[in-house]
Order: C-alpha cells, then structure tokens, then sequence
C-alpha cells in the first residue's frame, strides 16, 4: 500500500483510542480470568458445544448456539454468555475483543467502547500498511536484486506479494477459522470489485487515456478465470488438494505469461517491429521516497555532505539509525503531514528496533552495524514471541527454560561475534542475509496485526449483529485497498494512467489466487485434504456476481472503445459499485431475500 494514504486524518486521529483501547484490553485480560491465550476452535468443538445445558440455561451456552445471539440476553448475562460459548472464543490474537467489550465496560459503556475498537481498528490499517511500505516491500526488493530476478518476475511475484501482503495475510488469517471465512471471501470479492471500478474509474475519470490492450487483455482473462474458479469451489461448498494446488499453479502460469510476453515484445522492439511505448518507464509509487533526501536523519544528501572524512560513533549511528524523523523534510511538510508522523513515530520506533532493512539502492546498503547487531537479537525474539500468539516463545523446555531465553541466549552471542569481526563503514558479504530476516520479521509483524485485525472485526459484526461477509467487503476490503487507491490516482495525476490502470487488475490477480490458495493450503492436514466452504448466504452469490459482471464490462467495453478510456467510462464504473454496495447492504438487512420455497 502507497504511503500517501497516512495523510487521511481518520487514521491520524487513531492512536489516542489506540492507547487507550491497549490499557482497557489490558484490564479485560487482566479480569478474565483466562491467563492463557485464547483457545483455537475446531468445528468439532462447535459441534459438540455444551450439550448438559438446557434451553432455558440465562447463559445460553447451548449446541450450536451463534455468538450473535449475545445481543439479545439482558445486559447482566452478556459476559457469562461470552465465557461459556465455545462460538464466541477469538482464534489466536493477544487481546481478548469479545472479553474486553462484553465484561470489562458497562453496558451503558457500549458506544465508548465501540468508538475506541474503531480507533483500534484504524490503527491496525496503519500498522499494516507502514510495515509493507517500509520494511517488508524493501527486503523483498533486496532479495529480488540479490537473486538477479528481471523487474518483470520480481515485479509479479516479489512485488506484487509486497504490495498484496496486507490483503494476502488478512485472507490467509480469517480462512484459518471456518467461522471467520466469511471475512475472507467478502475481502477477496469486495477488493476485487472496489479496484476493478472505483479505482479504475478514478484514474480515467483524472487523466482519460489509451489503455495498453495486451496486458489488459491478458490480466482481464486471468482475472476472469480466477473469479470463475472461486465461484465454483464455492457452489461446490469444499476446496480439495487438487483446487488449491490448481489456484497456485494457475498464478505460475500467469507468471510465466506475463515473462513470455515481455520477451516477445522485447524481440519485436528490438527487430524494429513495435514502437517503445509511453507507459513502460517505471516511476516509484512512494512519493516521500522520490524526493533527495533519505527516510531516516542519517542519510544525507550532496549538499549535508561534511567537507572533512570523519568517523562517526556506533553510539551516534545507532541513535541516528532509530530516529525516525528527518528534520529536514519535517520543516517543509505540511501541519496534517507532520500530525500523523506523530501518531506513526511509536509504530516506526518498535519497527526500526525489530525489522532490519536492506537497502541495495544506497552506497552501504543502509548497514547500520550497531543497530543490525541489535536486530540479531530482536528479530528472532520478535518471530518466536509472535508465532501462535506467542504459544511457541513461551513454552518451557523441560519445564526449566522458556525457548524465548535460548533465542535470546543465541542470538546475543551471534550479535557480539558480527559486532566483533565487522566495522561501521563497509557491509560484510553475509549482509544479505539480513534482507532474509527482515522479511521474517517484518512478515511476522504483519501477521500477527492482520490476526487482531479479523477478531475485532469479528468483534464488530458480534456487536452489530453483521454478516462476516459484509465485513470483509466493506471495513477489510477499503482499508487494505484504500493506499492503494490514493497511490494509484497519484501516478495517474503526475502522467502515468496506464500504469496505474495495469496495476488495478494484475495486483488483484495475486491477492485472489494466492490468497485463496494459500489460506485453504494452510488449513489442510495429512488426514483431511478437504476444505469445506459455507457459502449459503445470498450475499456472496451477489459479491461473485457482481465481480464477475464488471470484469465482464471492462473486457467488453474497453476494446469496443479500442481502448480510449474517458470520464464516461469512469463515471459508469463508479455507478456501478455504488448501486453493488446498496444491493449488498439491503441483502444483508433482509431488505432483499430469497422467496421461501
């Protein structure tokens, strides 16, 4: 996600909620009275439920019961009906949302609490979309560079992960529960959607262009059949070994296209049969990182530059290394700009501490030895203490050490040994490795914000009593696609549309498949190769639908138009997923049913 979304004062206004929302959460743990993490439900333990209760039971902990039904006991019994519903227990995560709002505020505390989950939830947008941006996409450009990729593979697989990570997570984490599948596909078909029209209808609504007609065919057509394959797993109701493995192997071949393409248009350049095109430079999507100077303080640029060679400090480079404002650009950055780098400085702070980064674009590939040193020790305490809620970190071995004590007991001894045998000025040959480890951690980061991101929004649609699917398409599916968007229209702005118009539909071609593919794979086990997919509701025949028929629009009216784009197209795009989402929201209030048979 492009960074020009962190100028949304929404988001700016979040950390305070934020802060306060953690020392509420706190207290709910604190009063549970479950000291563990929250427990991991199997559909056998729904199905089993409690079956010595009896209808009349206050708590309502009966077989089957839906956690939605929460609502609808006296106020007094909605904490009781929260512990002793297996339904209402959040899978993984480190706050307990369900705890936090149902026994820890009064009821007459209910819109307080709400207002400070949202806050919370807008926070955890921000999280994620630093964490892609600044640390996890760069790793993954370094390591494309350290694997001598072309820009064409590193471009549709390591940087479309980077770029899809927060969608890819978020779908990856609400598939590992089957209550929270929902999410999942509402996510996948209202980013789609959302994209596919209101994006793309913005940027020609911005700047009217002539689109590029191959890769927009050939992006169109995997899309298409991307969006057929989901829909019929979910007609069939269940994923199998061989779908999973189908939806991968389909986005290899997609890979393997968009490469062979390449080379025959390359061929065709260069034997003077296809003219150089307009749209093919490539022009960074970060705005902040266009400009001379460098993220951090400590780069600077020809005219900061000291005239006399001096040695700096490993104390002064490690300050400078963690200090996330650069007084320079902070000086000539407008006052909402300067409001929300406040609200994102703790964010980066923690980042900085824990991620590092490798950056082959600078002359010492951002080595940073006292602060990469450090990171030795903070990254893999960060990834053990993260997996699993930190289930893994905290377990004892032998019942004597916990394994985040031997971690840390390692990683200090390698961290002595590199800070020992390397020096400030020049990277060692192993410092690639740590692009590896950035990677990890900074992947682990967002994992571990996508998991609290699908349980309170789980949390929200107990509260309020929605569907998960609507959920996922509205709340999940704008907040992982609003960067996005901001940084889309951007490029379309500064003359490049067609760029910013391939990137609508072949960045949403790895969040599809590999998101699907990913998360049923990961659910699969040695004695249960199945995946069973609930798909009753009508809403998400609608989502299916409605992807489809606007995939079907573009890929009719785009060529018909032989490929000019203007604001008519633009305005009937944007008309068109206005009237979606008023359909999606009256079948989810009942408004729009099907006749009973």
């Amino acid at each position: 996600m492009g960074p020009v979304w962190a100028l949304s004062l929404a988001g700016a206004l979040s950390l305070a909620g934020a802060l306060s929302l953690a020392g509420a959460l706190s207290l709910a743990g604190a009063l549970a009275g479950d000291s563990g993490a929250p427990r991991a439900v199997t559909p056998a333990a729904l199905d089993a439920g409690s079956t010595s209760s009896t209808g009349g039971d206050p708590s309502g902990h009966g077989r089957g019961l839906d956690c939605r039904d929460v609502r609808k006991h006296n106020s007094s019994e909605w904490c009781c009906f929260v512990r002793s519903n297996p339904d209402c227990q959040l899978d993984g995560g480190f706050l307990d949302y369900l705890g936090g709002i149902f026994c820890v505020f009064p009821a007459g505390l209910l819109p307080l609490a709400v207002t400070l989950y949202a806050l919370w939830l807008l926070y955890l947008f921000v999280i994620l979309g630093v964490t892609a941006e600044k640390f996890f996409c760069p790793n993954l450009s370094a390591i494309s560079t350290n694997l001598k990729l072309s820009h064409n593979v590193a471009g549709v697989t390591f940087l479309a992960f980077g770029n899809g990570a927060p969608d890819v997570f978020s779908t990856v984490v609400a598939f590992s529960d089957p209550r929270t599948a929902g999410l999942a596909i509402g996510a996948v078909f209202g980013a789609g959607i959302f994209v596919t029209t209101v994006v793309a209808g913005g940027i020609a609504l911005v700047k009217p262009f002539t689109a590029a007609s191959r890769p927009f065919l050939r992006d169109t057509i995997f899309y298409m059949l991307a969006v057929f394959l989901t829909f019929l797993i979910l007609y069939l109701g269940r994923i199998t070994l061989g779908e999973v493995l189908g939806y991968l192997g389909l986005y290899i071949f997609y890979v393997f296209t968009v490469v062979l393409c390449t080379w025959i248009h390359r061929r065709q350049r260069g034997n003077g049969l296809a003219p150089p095109r307009p749209w093919e430079p490539e022009m960074p999507t970060d705005a902040e990182e266009r400009e001379s100077s460098g993220t951090n303080s400590g780069d600077y640029g020809e005219e900061y530059r000291p005239l006399l060679p001096y040695r700096e400090t490993s104390l002064h480079i490690l300050a400078a290394a963690l200090n996330p404002l650069d007084h320079r650009k902070w000086r000539r950055k407008p006052w909402y700009w300067r409001l929300f780098k406040v609200f994102k400085v703790p964010v980066e702070l923690v980042l900085l501490l824990t991620v590092p980064v490798v950056d082959p674009d600078k002359d010492d590939l951002n080595w940073k030895r006292p602060l990469n040193c450090l990171h030795v020790v903070t990254s893999p305490l960060l990834c053990v203490l993260t997996l699993k809620s930190g289930a893994y970190g905290l377990y004892q071995i032998q019942g004597i050490f916990p394994v985040w004590g031997l971690v840390m007991l390692v990683g200090s001894v390698l961290a002595i040994i590199i800070f020992l045998t390397t020096t400030n000025e020049e990277p060692p040959k192993y410092h690639c490795v740590f692009a590896f480890l950035g990677f990890l951690a900074s992947a682990m980061w967002i994992n571990a914000t996508a998991t609290e991101l699908v349980n309170i929004l789980r949390t929200m649609g107990i509260v309020f009593q929605l569907s998960n699917t609507v959920l996922g398409l509205t709340l999940l599916a704008w907040g992982n696609s609003i960067g996005d968007t901001f940084s889309d229209l951007t490029m379309a702005r500064q003359g490049y549309p067609r760029m910013a118009f391939s990137a609508c539909f072949g960045g949403i071609i790895f969040n599809i498949l590999v998101g699907v593919g990913l998360g049923c794979l990961l659910q699969m086990t040695s004695s249960q190769l199945v995946v069973k997919l609930e798909s009753d509701s009508l809403l998400v025949w609608i989502l299916a639908g409605a992807l489809g028929l606007s995939l079907v629009f573009s890929f009719v009216v785009v060529p018909a138009q032989c490929f000019q784009l203007g604001k008519a197209y633009g305005i009937c795009l944007i008309l068109y997923y206005l009237a979606f989402l008023c359909v999606a929201l009256l079948t989810e209030f009942r408004v729009i049913r099907l006749a009973a048979a």
